[in-house]
């Protein structure tokens, strides 16, 4: 009788078969390694009761200077802003009607219905998009607070007439009800929750196809809504991916505190219409850069891809360049632009304490401020054959920079290199690239870990993660549903969106799904005696696990020797009983023993947990296990 004891390597690799990878793990799930070993990731629990509209793309933190904690949520649908964990919808809005065009402007369509029909003409609104009333009377035995200050979701539009579906039924008929004190605030149209290629008439270019077929095109790509958030003093400049830009103020009062147009802000002067990304300088120096967008004094519909285009300092309404005065602040305009020569697109900008990064679809860039009346900023070359997967697959910690790659992962520190991946073939030979828009990015600085969320081959959603170690310098993955992620120093744990329940997560708090069971496990790659050359006969397993973190009153875990002859044969597997704590107390104390048989020439080592309550790290368990000859 002899004991072994199973050390593997930390980490995962699936570039190798898992002959090859002997000593090492092969497959996981919802698991991390902290100090080389093993254990389940934490859980994760709502933030908010209710479930946010739309699928949330972005979140963004800051504190106001009276020590305002807020944060901002873009999604598909909506922007929300949290002010002492309650949310305020501060959506921009499409337009305003009220008296006389919306007097009396409701109808009831029928007793017991939740259902009205709403009458205002030339509305503008299409299917889905969404509306909130008030200074409407009560008619059909409605409540009044079911009537005013909530917002609806248009449906079953026409030229003058939408309708709009109740949290109540009406209990009598109403026509051309409401009153004349009616006010219809309609929000901006909402936007696509993932990329589409628009297919049909006009989607391609004359003559670049058979006749009769249609070809996506650049201008045929309906762009997910993704939004872009940064913090001016106390207010917020916003904007959406390929859109408009907003501004946010910030005040006392935040119901109906909505974010309205820049360029609608006293005094404007040539604010750009649309841009690919804008954001705020935070150094001594406050410009609103933007980055893809429309140039000075060009049409309202111009986009050029490559312009980077700046405001005149403190002064995120005045976009006009020339030395002239800015009337808000008192200081020469000192707005311009630059135009990068390489590549087709600007993909992404995103601020260092040093500099901004600016990636096109081939390159990277610095941008950094002169301290010079002019030129205010320059642009250098860092890499000029890189790639970057999405919008928001980047992310950063400690003033290091990580981002995926079309295939592979990067690092900027100062200069840029290639992170060496033991999973490149199961991510990229596996990836949904008609949907790279989806990766998203962020950072789990409490166990020094770098998490990407990406779309798998078969999948049009997130529904998988990466997660770079860049401490232990390792990787590991795992299969989960998350749009967006936010580790903020503001927040007691990172913030995650998930598409399906559309909720917002704390993550890494108490050890279940948001009071659901989270299955957790890692396998080995094989291990064989003497080369495989003799069978091996085991016999009992002394475990060796801490449920340290656990809220349930006996979790357990199960392990599993998963036995073969030969690398092509199947797995034939031997469950042990589970391995049980059997009494809370300073010192674990769990199963002494278990007890199973099997016998072949290469085994794999898998633990996995399945129910509530349960928190857990392995160790290095021992196997009674010998020769048992040569067949």
């Amino acid at each position: 009788m002899a004991f072994t004891k199973l050390r593997f390597k930390p980490g995962l690799n699936r570039d190798q078969t898992t002959t090859a990878g002997e000593g090492g793990w092969y497959e996981c799930d919802k698991i991390r390694f902290l100090s080389s070993y093993p254990e389940k990731i934490g859980g994760w629990v709502s933030v908010y009761a209710q479930a946010i509209l739309g699928i949330c793309r972005q979140i963004f933190n800051y504190s106001t200077s009276r020590s305002d904690n807020l944060l901002f949520y873009g999604t598909s649908k909506k922007v929300y802003v949290d002010f002492g964990n309650a949310l305020y919808d501060v959506t921009p809005l499409r337009a305003t009607f009220s008296s006389p065009v919306t007097n009396n402007c409701f109808t009831v369509v029928g007793v017991g219905s939740p259902v009205l029909t709403v009458t205002i003409n030339n509305h503008g609104s299409t299917n889905g998009d969404y509306v909130t009333f008030s200074g409407v009377a009560t008619f059909g035995g409605i409540p009044v607070n079911v009537l005013n200050d909530i917002t609806y979701e248009i449906s079953n539009v026409t030229t003058n007439t939408f309708q709009i579906t109740l949290g109540t039924n009406a209990t009598s008929p109403a026509v051309s009800a409401g009153g004349t004190n009616i006010v219809a605030r309609f929000d901006i149209p909402v936007g696509p929750p993932i990329t589409i290629q628009l297919i049909g008439w006009g989607a391609g270019t004359w003559g670049s196809g058979t006749w009769g077929t249609a070809n996506p095109s650049i201008d045929a790509i309906a762009l997910q809504r993704d939004w872009f958030f940064d913090n001016f003093a106390d207010d917020v400049v916003m904007n959406i991916r390929r859109g408009s830009i907003y501004y946010w103020e910030y005040q006392n009062n935040f119901t109906n505190n909505r974010a309205v147009l820049l360029s609608s802000l006293p005094g404007s002067s040539n604010v750009p219409d649309n841009a690919m990304q804008v954001l705020v300088t935070q150094g001594g120096s406050r410009y609103v850069v933007m980055f893809g967008g429309q140039g000075y004094l060009e049409p309202a519909n111009d986009y050029n891809p490559l312009l980077i285009r700046w405001s005149a300092q403190d002064a995120p309404e005045w976009w006009q360049p020339g030395n002239v005065t800015v009337p808000s602040t008192g200081f020469l305009s000192d707005s311009s632009a630059i135009e990068i020569n390489g590549g087709t697109q600007i993909v992404r900008a995103f601020q260092t304490r040093q500099e901004i990064l600016v990636w096109t679809e081939s390159a990277l860039y610095s941008l950094k401020e002169t301290n010079q009346t002019a030129p205010v900023f320059s642009l250098e070359t860092l890499a000029p054959d890189i790639s970057i997967m999405g919008v928001r697959s980047v992310a950063s910690i400690n003033d290091v920079v990580y981002w995926m790659g079309k295939n592979r992962f990067y690092i900027y520190s100062g200069r840029v290199d290639i992170i060496p991946c033991t999973l490149r073939n199961h991510i990229f030979k596996n990836f949904n690239y008609e949907q790279f828009d989806q990766v998203v990015a962020g950072t789990n600085e409490l166990y020094g870990e770098i998490w990407w969320f990406y779309p798998t081959a078969n999948s049009i959603t997130n529904d998988a993660y990466v997660v770079y170690n860049y401490l232990e310098k390792i990787w590991y993955y795992g299969t989960m549903e998350r749009t967006a992620w936010l580790d903020s120093s503001l927040q007691d744990y990172p913030l995650a969106a998930d598409p399906t329940t559309q909720k917002i997560y704390y993550h890494e708090n108490g050890c279940d799904a948001d009071g659901l069971p989270i299955t957790s496990y890692i396998l080995s790659s094989d291990v064989d005696m003497d080369e495989g050359n003799k069978l091996v006969l085991t016999r009992r397993i002394i475990p060796d696990v801490t449920f340290n973190g656990s809220t349930g009153a006996n979790p357990r875990v199960y392990m599993s020797l998963k036995s073969r002859d030969f690398p092509g044969a199947a797995y034939s597997t031997t469950n042990s009983p589970p391995i049980i704590r059997t009494n809370t107390v300073p010192v674990e104390q769990f199963t002494n023993q278990v007890f199973l048989r099997t016998r072949a020439r290469q085994m794999a080592f898998e633990i996995r947990s399945t129910d509530l309550g349960v928190q857990w790290q392995l160790g290095t368990p021992r196997f009674d296990s010998r020769p048992d000859g040569r067949r």
